[in-house]
C-alpha cells in the first residue's frame, strides 16, 4: 500500500485535538507524531496503530485490537509495541485522542 495524501490527511484530522500532529513516510507506512513523539503508525496494510506496552496493550487486546505482526527472513513471525486502534475509535477523533494521549504518555 502507498501512503496517501488523504491518509495523512485523516491521521492529522483524527488526532488534530491532541496539538501539533506532524507525519512522515517511512517502510511503505506512516509515522504519526505528536510534539515530535511517536505514538502512532499506519502500517503498510493501511491499519492505524497506537504505540502500547504493558497496561495500555492489555486494555487495546480487551477491546478487540490486535498486535502489528510481519514475517521475518527465515518465517518465524515478529512483532512490535503497536496495536490497531479500536474500530470505534476510527470515527471518533474524541475516543481516538484518549487512546492517543495514553500512548504518549507511556511514551514520554
Amino acid at each position: 500500500m502507498t501512503i496517501s495524501n488523504e491518509d495523512i490527511e485523516f491521521a492529522k484530522d483524527l488526532f488534530a485535538d491532541l496539538g501539533p500532529i506532524t507525519t512522515r513516510k517511512m517502510f511503505g507506512g506512516l509515522s504519526i507524531y505528536c510534539d515530535g513523539v511517536i505514538f502512532a503508525i499506519i502500517g503498510p496494510d493501511g491499519k492505524l496503530l497506537v504505540k502500547a506496552k504493558d497496561s495500555l496493550a492489555d486494555d487495546l487486546a480487551a477491546e478487540g485490537s490486535s498486535i502489528f505482526s510481519y514475517s521475518k527472513k527465515d518465517g518465524k513471525v515478529g512483532t512490535m509495541g503497536y496495536w490497531t486502534l479500536p474500530e470505534d475509535a476510527l470515527d471518533d477523533p474524541e475516543l481516538a485522542c484518549d487512546w492517543a494521549r495514553k500512548s504518549l504518555s507511556q511514551n514520554t
